[in-house]
């Protein structure tokens, strides 16, 4: 079989600024990166892609609140808003997909597998919300939604403004992971652990149960590749490279990097931990997990990543 990559999308990269933000808005720019991971299947590549949902379960959410508040409607849990992103975004993946393949006269198609992910129950997260989800706030819009929903906890989300969190636990199985992995043996790209995946619980009786949380769809993403011995795995961001000293006068480019090196790098705190760190910490999961090799660039890069050209490659 063809080389196997796991690619991962941001959800905040489907939501280019403010003023894009609609279901359209988000499907244009769908259609963009579409056309790169087609570019990777004409390379040679099976594709497994996965997305984030951190502003779209967001609105999802608030949009529920807002028709509590005014029309008495039902309060939608968590959970079924990270189940609703699944479907919508996979949705709209799928068909890009599917549209850019038929384009390119590739006899291939897409298809979106609702995923669930297995969390510990008594993870630390569940005490300690950490995932930013929904819009950025400037300082007082944030205290104004605080006081309005004292359940809710604000905080500074990367210095690009205020956002809610909520519960992240850490993933620890995926539970369609051999699905996924037959549909890539028979030629299908997949679209998985959308969101980070559904979290569920694993009752002593086997039965799973739903909880209220997003797990981060970098880690989650690593998980899936570690367990279907993925060759690649692929973490895009809005940069076609990591930097050490980012932003900085003194910044520097990793185009190729090792193992050990990138944990000293994390030691000497060279990546926030709202925007670059979880990406690396799940690069560095798949690799001690027997990977042999991770990308992190950015989504309009992914063809020239996976030919060498650009992007951060870390091995073993």
């Amino acid at each position: 079989m063809s080389k196997l990559a796991v690619v991962a999308i941001g959800g905040n990269s489907l939501i280019k600024d403010s003023l894009h933000q609609t279901v359209e808005d988000q499907y244009a720019a769908i259609c963009e990166t579409a056309r790169h991971i087609v570019g990777m299947i004409e390379q040679g590549y099976e594709v497994i892609v996965t997305h984030g949902n951190g502003p779209q379960v967001g609105f999802i959410l608030r949009r529920a609140e807002i028709a509590m508040d005014i029309a008495g409607m039902h309060q939608v849990p968590l959970v079924s808003c990270d189940a609703d992103t699944q479907g919508a975004i996979g949705y709209q993946i799928q068909q890009a997909v599917d549209n850019e393949l038929r384009r390119r006269g590739l006899n291939k198609s897409a298809v979106t597998v609702v995923t669930q992910v297995v969390v510990a129950s008594d993870d630390p997260a569940f005490v300690k919300p950490s995932k930013p989800i929904g819009s950025f706030y400037t300082k007082e819009q944030a205290e104004t939604i605080q006081m309005q929903n004292p359940s809710w906890l604000m905080v500074s989300d990367a210095g690009r403004g205020y956002r809610r969190v909520v519960p992240s636990p850490r993933p620890q199985t995926i539970v369609e992971k051999d699905v996924i992995s037959l549909l890539v043996k028979e030629g299908y790209c997949v679209i998985g652990v959308g969101g980070g995946g559904i979290p569920v619980v694993r009752e002593d009786d086997g039965i799973l149960r739903g909880v209220d949380a997003v797990i981060d769809k970098d880690f989650a993403t690593a998980l899936l590749a570690s367990e279907i011995q993925a060759d690649i795995l692929i973490i895009s961001t809005g940069v076609p490279k990591v930097y050490l000293n980012f932003g900085q006068p003194n910044e520097k480019a990793l185009d190729e990097v090792h193992l050990a090196e990138l944990k000293g790098y994390v030691g000497e705190n060279h990546f926030a931990s709202g925007s670059m760190l979880p990406k690396i910490q799940a690069v560095i999961d798949f690799l001690e997990n027997g990977g042999k090799q991770a990308i992190i660039t950015n989504p309009e890069s992914l063809e020239e990543a996976v030919a060498g050209k650009t992007g951060t490659h870390v091995y073993p």
